[in-house]
């Protein structure tokens, strides 16, 4: 008999943690570059690219690259793992300069590129690459986008005169949910 009461009573507490979630363990908070991953990932399905399949990687996949010292470690990877857009699987490649970056959709430039960021964008301003960044300023020094904290949150900057001009397209949604949105002549 005491057996049966025991089981009523964890199935009381397990039906309390459904209807009551702040009962349950609350799950540990994503680090920044998980939320900037995760961005990066949703950025690909906003963003339109001229012809899609000269920009397509190798064996059709979508390639999201980091150019510099990796701040993602492995999050990028598991972010992407098994992940398509378009029907293309994503892959995340780590490149050492602009000139590694054929077949790239995406490319977040970290903050260890700072110094050489004019020679960069210089590089990449006719490719359609989608640039990003947490780089101070970014957007004003003419990359696409730039990841702020805003109110202790990971928000974005677009600037749309720098992902006109190689022929990106962003979809007005994501520009929508842009904390700014910059046009440089």
């Amino acid at each position: 008999m005491a057996l049966g009461t025991l089981h009523v009573a964890a199935l009381l507490l397990a039906c309390l943690g459904l209807f009551f979630p702040q009962v349950r363990a609350q799950q540990p908070k994503p680090s920044e570059y998980k939320v900037k991953a995760i961005y990066l990932y949703n950025f690909g399905k906003f963003v339109q690219w001229p012809g899609d399949r000269d920009a397509q990687g190798p064996s059709g996949s979508f390639l999201i690259c980091v150019l510099g010292k990796d701040p993602f470690g492995g999050l990028l990877e598991s972010t992407i793992k098994g992940e398509e857009i378009n029907e293309m699987h994503l892959v995340a490649k780590r490149v050492t300069s602009p000139a590694d970056t054929a077949g790239c959709r995406i490319l977040f430039i970290s903050l260890s590129e700072e110094q050489r960021l004019a020679n960069i964008l210089e590089d990449l301003q006719s490719k359609p690459i989608l640039t990003v960044s947490d780089i101070p300023n970014f957007c004003d020094r003419g990359g696409m986008i730039q990841f702020e904290l805003k109110e202790g949150k990971i928000r974005f900057a677009v600037n749309l005169t720098a992902a006109e001009k190689p022929g990106l397209a962003l979809s007005s949604q994501l520009v929508k949910v842009a904390t700014s949105v910059r046009r440089n002549p």
